[in-house]
């Protein structure tokens, strides 16, 4: 496989700049979550896995899915010793050919972009078709290249979703869905040389109606 296969690009970013993992959940899903009765999730690029792990431990049934088998081994063997390996479960799987069969009453896209090639529209499209009717989706991304990003990322800055472009990849209507928050929203970031910056990320959460 060349070094531009997703598959391979991502196998080498868990066992090379992703090895450990930060044991926290992603402060956008512990506000979100912490307000919902708990279900089925299902979130698309897991990684190592906390943002599953943490669902699992608020008693949701939890299925996380990750183009990288290192990254969720790693995921499965942290639940395991959790006691958890029986709510929160791991797949290795190429989401551009297909996501899980299923209704999911949480479905999460977290920073699911990529510097290899990413069908992140149709993914995001899948999963919002996964949302249970009264089901959440809630999808966080980069909106902006940080101060300390490459030359190159900056110069694909104007690739980076917008909220428009979010709603338009989900395909939102207001018939189907109740728009809970949808706009760009703020953080403190670190660089790798510690400079702090304040960063942009896409914010969308919405709701399928039930009706």
């Amino acid at each position: 496989m060349s070094a531009s296969d997703p598959r391979s690009f991502w196998e080498d970013v868990y066992q090379t700049r992703r090895a450990t993992s930060s044991g926290q959940p992603s402060a956008a899903l512990v506000r979100v979550a912490s307000g919902l009765t708990p279900g089925r999730a299902l979130d698309l690029g897991s990684s190592n896995g906390d943002d599953v792990i943490w669902l699992a431990q608020q008693g949701w049934q939890a299925l996380g899915v990750d183009i990288s088998e290192t990254a969720c081994n790693r995921a499965r063997q942290q639940a395991e010793a959790l006691g958890l390996d029986g709510r929160a479960r791991f797949e290795a799987r190429d989401l551009s050919r297909g996501l899980p069969e299923g209704r999911f009453d949480l479905v999460t896209a977290f920073f699911l972009q990529s510097p290899v090639d990413l069908a992140r529209n149709t993914i995001l499209h899948a999963g919002a078709d996964r949302v249970a009717p009264g089901g959440h989706l809630l999808v966080l991304a980069h909106a902006a290249p940080p101060p300390w990003a490459s030359d190159d990322m900056k110069a694909r800055a104007h690739e980076m979703p917008t909220v428009q472009s979010e709603l338009d990849a989900i395909g939102y209507t207001p018939r189907q869905w109740i728009q809970m928050q949808a706009e760009i929203v703020h953080r403190e970031g670190r660089g790798p040389d510690g400079t702090t910056a304040q960063l942009q990320d896409t914010f969308v959460l919405l709701q399928r109606r039930a009706d």
